[in-house]
């Protein structure tokens, strides 16, 4: 299974706007995409309530997978971005 660590651009973490923006994305792919804050169980990045359980702050690692590496780039990438600017 693809995955890549990157880490959390948006100034605020990843709470209702970023997890908001992520999970609209990760719904329009053709392939499941989770999100995990290392060493912790992964949540389905469709959702934006499972996103913010992960509690993942400004800076904080996060680990994306999924079965497809494209999927998981474009995740990836939008977790990375500063998505409250």
């Amino acid at each position: 299974m693809p995955s890549k660590t990157v880490v959390v651009g948006s100034a605020v973490g990843l709470h209702a706007r970023p997890a908001a923006l992520i999970a609209a994305a990760a719904g329009e792919l053709d392939s499941d995409v989770f999100l995990a804050v290392p060493g912790e169980e992964s949540v389905d990045a469709s959702s934006s309530l499972m996103i913010m359980t992960l509690g993942a702050g400004n800076g904080d690692s996060v680990e994306v997978s999924g079965d497809d590496q494209a999927a998981v780039d474009a995740i990836a990438a939008l977790v990375e971005k500063d998505l409250d600017a």
